[in-house]
């Protein structure tokens, strides 16, 4: 089959099953803004196209979403109609619909069977919207107005594509009926292979220290620091537990900038705003044990997560992050928040430590318990793997289910 992907950062999601499936003969090609020139990665032709135009005209601030996503729909489509000019028919076409780049494909190939990567519909009501009081909206009675707005891309895509594709529970269900029922559940993949425990890992810090299982090393991930992933709680129970464990390391990795949700006061970042608020409570030999990583490569990661003896995951009711997946293959001891995503796969005490997640307190006790009591540890880090292998597995459990989606997906009708 000839298959195409749209992600504006290819591979994305898609980079285990757009390999696969072009190592098993399939003609597969990407569009992407990610490259600048076309390339072969693994086996897939990744073919690039430009922004069209620039927003210069004023419009109303709730528009500016939806102005975006039909400019790249609007590029994607002037790359798409030359590839077909050009010869190119797609059989099938996988696109993750939430920068808007796939709403005019099938425009250009109407008979091709598009599937949607569907991460998220913006729901407008409690724990969606509202859930950090820290946060509040500017006119609580308006801000709901302009959140259903922004799913006003995804109905432009129900209507074109055959059917749907979520990781998790949680995202699919925020879907209305109407196309909840076209979306499959499927995780992207945990490779537990490469993700395994490792008593010979080792982590070096940029002064040369190298950290070892026998530390004790707090690990604490997010994309970026940001309160979305409960970073502002993270930090504000930080002094305690530096005061409380004075041999801790705590490692924090992520970036300055903004994934989700509100961004900072402007010249400021999350990250630096946490740090001015709590510094002066953490004498300098404290500060010392606390380590910003930044973002690191990823072999770097995961061996921070096979030396970490507590790992540290908060997040407000949205997409579930990797890295969790990924601490908990490596048997990863979880203190985690106990937020509707997390709670699909996290049971209290049975694989995890649940805790409410404004209660900083309640982490660092969890993080306490579980740093003092390594039987405890053992017995989470073993049934959180378990988990993985048996649920989330990359090869024998998510891709085999990612291509049965896909060859159902082929067998419907245009």
């Amino acid at each position: 089959m000839n298959i195409l992907f749209i992600h504006q950062n290819f591979p994305g999601q898609f980079k285990h099953l757009a390999a696969v499936l072009a190592g098993q003969g399939h003609r597969v090609t990407a569009l992407t803004l990610r490259v600048k020139e076309r390339v072969n990665w693994k086996g897939v032709d990744v073919v690039p196209y430009g922004i069209l135009r620039k927003t210069e005209q004023k419009m109303h601030p709730w528009l500016l979403d939806l102005d975006s996503k039909v400019t790249r729909a609007e590029s994607c489509y002037v790359a798409a109609r030359k590839m077909r000019d050009q010869g190119y028919k797609p059989d099938l076409i996988i696109a993750h619909h939430g920068w808007g780049e796939a709403m005019f494909l099938r425009d250009v190939w109407p008979e091709a069977r598009m599937g949607l990567y569907c991460e998220l519909y913006h729901l407008s009501e409690y724990p969606h919207l509202t859930f950090d009081p820290e946060f509040p909206p500017r006119d609580a009675e308006m801000d709901p107005l302009r959140i259903r707005l922004k799913n006003i891309n995804n109905h432009l895509h129900f209507d074109i594509a055959h059917a749907g594709l979520s990781p998790t529970k949680f995202q699919a269900d925020t879907f209305p009926d109407v196309f909840r029922d076209k979306i499959s559940v499927i995780h992207d993949g945990i490779d537990t292979q490469a993700l395994t425990k490792n008593e010979g890992a080792t982590y070096k810090l940029e002064d040369g220290r190298v950290l070892t299982r026998d530390d004790e090393v707090v690990t604490f991930v997010n994309r970026n620091l940001e309160p979305y992933r409960g970073y502002h709680i993270f930090m504000r129970a930080l002094p305690r537990l530096l005061r409380e464990r004075p041999n801790a390391q705590v490692l924090v990795v992520g970036g300055d900038s903004v994934s989700y949700g509100a961004r900072p006061p402007q010249g400021k970042t999350w990250k630096q705003i946490y740090i001015d608020e709590v510094r002066d409570q953490i004498p300098d030999e404290d500060w010392a044990r606390v380590h910003f990583l930044g973002r690191i490569p990823y072999d770097s990661f995961v061996s921070l997560l096979q030396v970490s003896r507590v790992h540290l995951y908060l997040t407000y009711p949205f997409v579930l992050s990797w890295s969790l997946f990924e601490a908990m293959s490596c048997e990863a001891a979880i203190v985690a928040s106990s937020t509707l995503p997390v709670q699909e796969a996290l049971e209290h005490d049975h694989n995890a430590r649940l805790v409410d997640f404004f209660d900083g307190d309640a982490m660092v006790d969890q993080a306490i318990e579980l740093l003092e009591d390594e039987a405890a540890r053992a017995r989470l880090g073993k049934t959180a793997r378990e988990l993985m292998v048996e649920t989330y597995d990359l090869r024998s459990h998510c891709l085999p289910k990612q291509l049965e989606w896909m060859q159902a997906l082929s067998e419907m009708p245009a």
